[in-house]
């Protein structure tokens, strides 16, 4: 099996925190990059080799920037290349405000089942502060449409953490998703990436962070309010009703392979990483004149061990100890039981006969935790 994103890099505004490769007021290009999509999908699609294509997502940027024929040529253009006759979940992202009726009818139609949407708080004082173009309103009836169309997959985002943002208004950000049942949460503490604008105005003294105590308080509200209303914690930042976890998302933390089409996008076989550069021009031109601008990133064997613990232990699943074994040998199986002793004898680690992960009461300092399994070279 295998997964296959699409990244599609066009914004109608930037939120302020956003680090993820994408731009506004570039939207007339949009048909020249469905064109080069589908030419890099022609020119890579050998490197699924003989894998099952099961998961299909759209993100971004923002692909509901797409119109309904831009969006038609896009999947109907992979479904001539690629075959989605086995695909389980296909997933578009979604702002609340390009929502209607019509679009949301057009998506199902094309075999998208499964509704991602960037909501990220359902108060309008922390919307407009993040530079986000919906409001909470918009948000709540865009939840509405969905379902009245019949999909009954729909992911939220929401953020904790934003300046000015409290303790009740945190609450009622929780309160209401559950109200509105959807089927799946994916919950992030407010980051301060470099380059942001959200870095600039915390440097520059114009916004103060929220007080870790108050971060930590609004984090164990959600986890205590979700699991009492029947959500899984099945990852760090996301919670699911049983059957609806992120079958495509769990394939990056299961290091299943998949294939990243579309500028800044990443692949995964097994065994090499891929990426293509964060050039929206290079690629253009690359792709335009036939050739690929995707590159290789090689990997020591310990790099990928790294990688393999950070992301288990991101799960409430972990880490298999016969899997690490399987995958890396006795010697590295060695160096992580030896290394798991301590963790397990203070209680920051759990050992299940054999799968080790972290409890909930040590998430929020997991990466420590995480660190001191990682290789010494």
């Amino acid at each position: 099996m295998a997964g296959l994103y699409i990244h599609i890099p066009f914004c109608e505004s930037k939120c302020i925190y956003c680090d993820f490769y994408s731009m506004a007021n570039n939207n007339h290009l949009i048909d020249n990059y469905i064109d080069a999509l589908l030419v890099e999908a022609v020119e890579r699609k050998k490197e699924l080799n003989t894998e099952t294509l099961t998961t299909v997502y759209l993100g971004g940027g923002t692909p509901s920037l797409l119109s309904s024929t831009q969006l038609s040529k896009l999947v109907n253009g992979l479904k001539k290349v690629f075959d989605f006759s086995d695909v389980e979940e296909f997933t578009i992202e979604v702002n609340p405000d390009d929502v209607t009726p019509e679009c949301i009818q057009q998506s199902k139609s094309l075999g998208i089942n499964r509704v991602s949407m960037g909501v990220q708080s359902f108060s309008d004082e922390d919307l407009r502060f993040i530079n986000r173009r919906h409001t909470a309103k918009q948000a709540t009836d865009a939840i509405h449409i969905i379902k009245e169309a019949g999909i009954d997959n729909i992911s939220i985002d929401l953020i904790y953490g934003i300046p000015g943002q409290n303790f009740e208004i945190w609450k009622n950000n929780v309160d209401t998703a559950i109200l509105l049942s959807v089927q799946h949460i994916s919950a992030y503490t407010l980051m301060y990436e470099e380059g942001t604008r959200l870095s600039v105005m915390r440097s520059l003294g114009k916004i103060t962070e929220v007080d870790d105590d108050v971060v930590t308080a609004m984090y164990d509200y959600l986890v205590a309010q979700l699991k009492l209303n029947g959500y899984t914690h099945y990852e760090i930042s996301n919670f699911a009703l049983p059957g609806y976890h992120s079958r495509h998302n769990s394939s990056y933390w299961n290091l299943t392979p998949y294939l990243g089409l579309g500028v800044a996008a990443h692949s995964f076989d097994g065994t090499v990483r891929r990426f293509n550069p964060s050039n929206l021009k290079k690629y253009l031109d690359t792709l335009s004149e036939g050739e690929l601008c995707v590159e290789v990133e090689k990997t020591t064997k310990a790099e990928r061990y790294d990688e393999y613990v950070m992301l288990r232990l991101r799960t409430a699943d972990g880490i298999d100890a016969d899997e690490l074994t399987r995958r890396f040998g006795e010697e590295y199986y060695q160096f992580f039981i030896e290394k798991a002793k301590p963790l397990v004898s203070e209680g920051s680690l759990i050992n299940e006969n054999g799968r080790y992960y972290i409890p909930e009461n040590h998430i929020m300092i997991s990466d420590n935790i995480t660190c001191d399994l990682l290789w010494d070279d």
